[in-house]
């Protein structure tokens, strides 16, 4: 199964863009991920935090999902920070040395370089190549499992398009951001074909699934 996993503000920004120099994510950001970030699941998983901090409800239960049974990841060159690092050949990605994915990932650029072995076993793949092939390459390494399409907005709105999407879960979060990238944006119709259904947590976010 090919899954997406993505928060997005309540008018379908899925980015921010009051990122400075000395605020790199800006104030939006955590904002937009806050009920996210504060479950037990993304605190032990992204954080080390094993303490049992963090909230169990349903937004735990949609972050246990994140995780499980995925094989391979495919993500945008943003979305591993080259569009803030482009000409640094030891830049390592945001994560630290032992980044949350724990298996092999297939970074989408139009400037590639060698592969990137972390500790954990996520091993970083950079692709100057179409949806599809990636897809493939995916699909090849994952074991049977599944393959994440992680982001960011655009890159999902590319395979969303190309119809390559079994899966697609938004975390609706009730703040406005009125500027970035939509995920929404020429995909009329997009609910033909899938079944959808929504649960609403404690946070106030709306998760939204549609599955073929």
């Amino acid at each position: 199964m090919v899954r997406v996993d993505l928060n997005i503000s309540l008018d379908g920004f899925a980015t921010t863009t009051d990122q400075t120099p000395e605020n790199p994510f800006g104030e939006d950001w955590p904002r937009l991920v806050d009920a996210y970030a504060a479950t037990r699941t993304v605190q032990e998983r992204v954080f080390k935090d094993t303490s049992g901090k963090g909230t169990t409800g349903i937004d735990d239960k949609y972050a246990k999902e994140y995780f499980a049974g995925v094989g391979a990841e495919i993500m945008g060159a943003g979305m591993f920070g080259l569009h803030n690092f482009p000409d640094d050949p030891n830049w390592r990605g945001w994560w630290g040395e032992e980044p949350p994915f724990r298996v092999p990932v297939f970074v989408l650029t139009h400037k590639p370089r060698p592969s990137v072995e972390m500790a954990g076993g996520t091993i970083f793949h950079f692709l100057d190549t179409t949806p599809a092939e990636a897809l493939r390459q995916a699909v090849a390494v994952a074991d049977g499992k599944d393959v994440r399409i992680g982001g960011g907005a655009g890159v999902v709105r590319d395979f969303l398009k190309a119809g390559l999407v079994d899966r697609l879960h938004v975390a609706i979060v009730p703040i406005l951001l009125g500027r970035g990238i939509r995920l929404w944006d020429d995909l009329r119709g997009l609910e033909a074909g899938y079944t959808v259904k929504a649960e609403t947590a404690e946070s106030g976010t709306v998760h939204l699934t549609f599955q073929r």
